[in-house]
């Protein structure tokens, strides 16, 4: 039997099963990929937002990491909530050493608004963990946590993309979907650039957005894609699991990872 090409997830966990790692590890599997995680930190989250954030020891991601990456390997890593300056230096500092393509969100703020990165860690991502991404993904609000820069319409990104590469990725994809109209993302590495456009879905419920994302462009690396080739088919499944978000308690639902088996 052929062993699936593997994707390793850094990130916290999403109790309500929306985002986080288990939104990463159901992107990882739908797209064909085996998923492993290592966790750093546990939240009490459902539909309505984050009741409470426990962080892992900085002992217990690196000891997770280097369990699954020196056995079994890794040909993408995904990284998602990273809550302080230690954690962040830490998985930084992992990834320095890992010749597979990395997949960095950014992650800031939760989809109802929480806090999932402390203010005193903001230096560390500019500093530490941009400069080991192969990609990093930020939307609009983080884009302006990290470089101050606003982007109001369409025009804006290209600035936005200069502002996050002066930090050390090889590409950004710079997240339009909080602008009007379609949803339009760049991707760029400064020399070249792919705008990808999606029509807008009327549906309330996309827990999880960014974590998947971000993990179907690993798992599209693992694969075997460029980035622009990752990229693209990312965003097409992230729009038809956009599309397909459904109600789940009495917030903001997920969106629907298993759309294509469904389909």
């Amino acid at each position: 039997m052929r062993t699936p090409p593997r994707v390793l997830t850094v990130a916290g966990s999403d109790s309500g099963g929306g985002a986080g790692i288990q939104a990463d590890l159901k992107t990882m599997l739908a797209l064909g990929t085996h998923g492993m995680s290592v966790l750093t930190a546990v939240t009490a989250q459902n539909s309505l937002g984050v009741q409470g954030a426990w962080e892992l020891p900085a002992e217990a991601v690196r000891a997770q990491f280097r369990s699954v990456v020196d056995d079994i390997g890794v040909q993408a890593v995904k990284t998602g909530m990273l809550s302080s300056p230690e954690l962040v230096e830490t998985v930084a500092a992992l990834l320095a050493g890992v010749s597979a393509p990395v997949v960095v969100d950014p992650v800031g703020v939760s989809k109802h608004g929480d806090a999932l990165l402390a203010a005193s860690a903001l230096d560390a991502v500019r500093t530490k963990l941009l400069p080991t991404a192969t990609l990093v993904t930020p939307n609009l609000d983080e884009v302006t946590q990290l470089t101050g820069v606003r982007v109001r319409d369409e025009d804006d990104l290209p600035h936005a993309a200069a502002a996050v590469l002066g930090f050390g990725p090889r590409w950004a994809l710079i997240k339009g979907g909080h602008l009007e109209g379609d949803a339009v993302d760049l991707l760029t590495d400064g020399a070249e650039e792919h705008w990808l456009r999606a029509p807008r879905h009327d549906n309330r419920h996309t827990h999880g957005t960014g974590c998947t994302l971000a993990s179907a462009v690993a798992a599209r690396l693992a694969l075997g894609d460029t980035i622009p080739e990752a990229v693209a088919a990312a965003k097409e499944y992230v729009t038809g699991a956009i599309a397909g978000g459904f109600r789940l308690g009495a917030g903001i639902g997920p969106v629907d990872h298993g759309w294509r088996m469904r389909n």
